[in-house]
């Protein structure tokens, strides 16, 4: 039998691609939000299913029904970014849901995506516990996506739980170490011919801090908005050149620094508000696809 697995929380897809590239057959993914599902289904295929996860009971029995090697998923983390409020709430709950589903249906291995905060909260460490009880060894990892494959400086959290003893974990780190690149990967180096562009805006969180970027360098982390520059913005010092003289990145870009393919398709035209968070939520593909490789080492041995 091939390593098959659920994709949770699917989104638009980036995580389920990534792991597809790594050879690994996606039986089905889940979500709630329409847009998601209509990207995911547009771009990859039908078997994304709508499903509220917080339903346990109804979740458990579809990923039962389904029996994969592996359950996967990216919970929401609005709760635990640094650029949310940080106050544990309704969006925590789904890491906690996500945890029940992998405790209950007790699939050979699971790999939960996230940022780098997570790891401080109680609800992870209440997860974590869960999953060890139910008999999962346990590989935490950050990632830093410009050295897997991705121009991007994005830091993710991943969790690899695999079910008896340390061995599988053993394998999964060990490949994932091999997978790392020897250099970052710039935007210009990965979009080549792609982009004419040599510097671009990105919207920052405080106006303290750099927002223009050259190509020739990863990118800061793909956000869920895409704003214009401010016309009475006057730069930062660390700007790599003057705001007047750039645009921000399309959503097609944006796309493209989170490794999605050349040809995904887009719905909602440029800087849709919708569109613009399926990117910036998204896991990038080309980490997931070195993640997966991991997993397979891991699982086959």
């Amino acid at each position: 039998m091939g390593l098959t697995a659920v994709d949770l929380f699917c989104g638009c897809g980036g995580l389920s691609a990534g792991l597809t590239d790594a050879g690994i057959q996606v039986e089905e993914a889940y979500d709630c939000w329409p847009q998601a599902l209509d990207a995911y289904e547009r771009n990859i295929g039908a078997h994304a299913v709508p499903l509220d996860l917080t339903d346990i009971a109804s979740a458990v029995e579809r990923v039962s029904g389904v029996g994969p090697v592996l359950l996967a998923g990216a919970p929401p983390c609005q709760d635990f970014s640094t650029a949310g409020k940080r106050v544990e709430a309704e969006q925590a709950n789904l890491t906690t849901a996500f945890g029940q589903i992998v405790s209950r249906c007790r699939p050979p291995a699971f790999l939960m995506e996230n940022v780098p905060q997570v790891r401080l909260s109680a609800t992870y460490q209440r997860m974590r516990g869960a999953v060890a009880d139910a008999g999962y060894s346990l590989v935490e990892e950050v990632l830093d996506a410009s050295w897997f494959g991705v121009p991007q400086r994005r830091r993710r959290f991943f969790a690899f739980g695999y079910l008896g003893n340390g061995e599988g974990g053993m394998r999964f780190a060990e490949s994932l170490d091999r997978a790392k690149s020897s250099n970052r990967l710039t935007v210009k180096q990965y979009m080549g011919d792609e982009i004419d562009i040599d510097y671009y805006y990105r919207h920052p969180r405080n106006y303290s801090r750099r927002s223009v970027f050259t190509v020739h360098e990863p990118s800061p982390t793909v956000r869920g908005v895409n704003r214009p520059v401010p016309p009475n913005y006057a730069g930062n010092r660390l700007d790599s050149a003057p705001p007047c003289q750039v645009r921000p990145l399309t959503t097609w870009e944006r796309g493209r620094v989170q490794t999605f393919p050349r040809d995904w398709t887009w719905d909602g035209g440029d800087r849709n508000a919708d569109t613009e968070l399926l990117i910036g939520n998204a896991v990038p593909v080309q980490l997931a696809a070195r993640v997966g490789a991991a997993i397979r080492d891991a699982i086959d041995g």
